[in-house]
């Protein structure tokens, strides 16, 4: 199917379009970085797993990080690698076969290391064993993301580790950052070095985690390298890892949307879609913050009544399912495109079937212009959720 990326005109169901040029100019902007600046960066899961593209990341990138026994199975078995797993708290029934498919194994607190380290070992003795540390520090304003507010459940503050590592403790994993700036990372690096230095010629690697949004326009990616080589010529006896996940993916795809009704009550007008934010964009609500959305501008709420302004409602039952108000060029009809940008990251991996409501395709929009369905999604889809 060859389609107009601008309108998507003729596309009649709600799909979320990846677009392989874009995707590549990310990974190839991630891979220079991790040559220049003598790091691996790996994929985070959590933020992107479309496995079906996992070819396309083999080219530029070899390793993948992950936060369960299945998405260290979907390292392993799709992506071909073994992955760099960590949990906040792994299970006995699952520890062994998370152990035969990561490379590494970080755990969340010493207890979980003494409990379960000897058993990684016995199954996978080649897997490098490491422990997550809380650097006190972060400067992620909203509290649902941030890693190292007060009483978090996230890795052991320094005054808590002996003075000599437990045998095997191969690395530290810090995590602070949620699709943060260079320069955020530069006052981050230097919490994690006051913190944790001394223990550092104990180790082999460190992991600075996700959220470096190094593909973000506007980001100081000269900063970001020249961090990582001071790093390096400090501690030049610790390999380097970066995990984002955003990242990959910023930029590099859309909700394609459908306008299925136009309500009006109190003197707002809404546009209902026949896509859900509670269900397909649920970051929005949650962070919560307003997606771009093609061919409009975001409003401010004391001008819902304005011409061609128009709430955007969800088509799920949830009362709060709705962001606005966005200013279009003309009035909405029904069957008119609604395109919102930049959702690819984080809503394919969280997208859930509430209500039972359709669910939107998975495209990917090839550089010959060919659009290829990855998959549509069933009534068979939602039942199989609840045997």
């Amino acid at each position: 199917m060859k389609l107009d990326k601008t309108t998507f005109e003729g596309l009649d169901f709600p799909a979320y379009i990846l677009e392989e040029n874009l995707l590549r100019g990310n990974l190839r902007l991630i891979s220079d970085v991790a040559r220049r600046a003598g790091v691996e960066i790996i994929l985070a899961f959590k933020a992107y797993a479309l496995w079906k593209t996992f070819p396309i990341f083999r080219e530029y990138i070899t390793s993948t990080t992950a936060s369960s026994l299945g998405e260290a199975r979907l390292a392993y078995e799709e992506f071909g690698a073994p992955a760099h797993t960590f949990s906040p708290a792994y299970v006995e029934r699952e520890i062994d076969e998370i152990a035969r498919c990561s490379s590494h194994v970080t755990f969340n607190s010493l207890s979980q290391f003494a409990r379960f380290a000897a058993r990684v070992k016995a199954v996978n003795p080649a897997a490098s064993l490491g422990l997550r540390v809380n650097p006190q520090y972060s400067e992620v304003g909203t509290a649902l993301y941030n890693p190292c507010s007060p009483g978090t459940r996230f890795g052991v503050a320094a005054s808590r580790l002996p003075d000599c590592l437990p045998e095997g403790i191969d690395g530290f994993h810090c995590h602070c950052h949620c699709e943060s700036g260079a320069d955020v990372f530069a006052r981050t690096l230097a919490h994690i070095e006051e913190k944790f230095s001394g223990w550092f010629g104990q180790l082999k690697w460190i992991n600075f985690g996700g959220g470096h949004l190094m593909t973000r326009e506007g980001y100081d990616v000269e900063l970001l390298v020249g961090l990582l080589k001071g790093f390096h010529s400090r501690y030049p006896n610790l390999r380097m890892i970066l995990e984002p996940g955003s990242a990959f993916a910023w930029n590099t795809g859309c909700l394609v949307a459908h306008v299925v009704d136009i309500v009006e009550d109190c003197g707002i007008k809404t546009a209902i879609l026949d896509v859900s934010f509670t269900c397909h964009m649920p970051d929005c609500l949650e962070m919560p913050y307003h997606p771009a959305v093609r061919g409009a501008e975001l409003c401010r709420l004391e001008d819902a009544d304005q011409p061609c302004t128009y709430r955007l409602g969800g088509n799920s039952c949830l009362a709060g399912d709705f962001m606005g108000s966005w200013r279009f060029a003309h009035p909405l009809e029904i069957g008119e495109t609604v395109v919102f940008e930049d959702m690819i990251h984080y809503t394919t991996v969280k997208t859930n079937m509430f209500n039972g409501i359709s669910h939107p395709a998975i495209g990917l929009l090839k550089n010959d212009g060919e659009l290829e369905i990855l998959r549509r999604f069933s009534y068979e889809d939602y039942k199989n959720r609840m045997d």
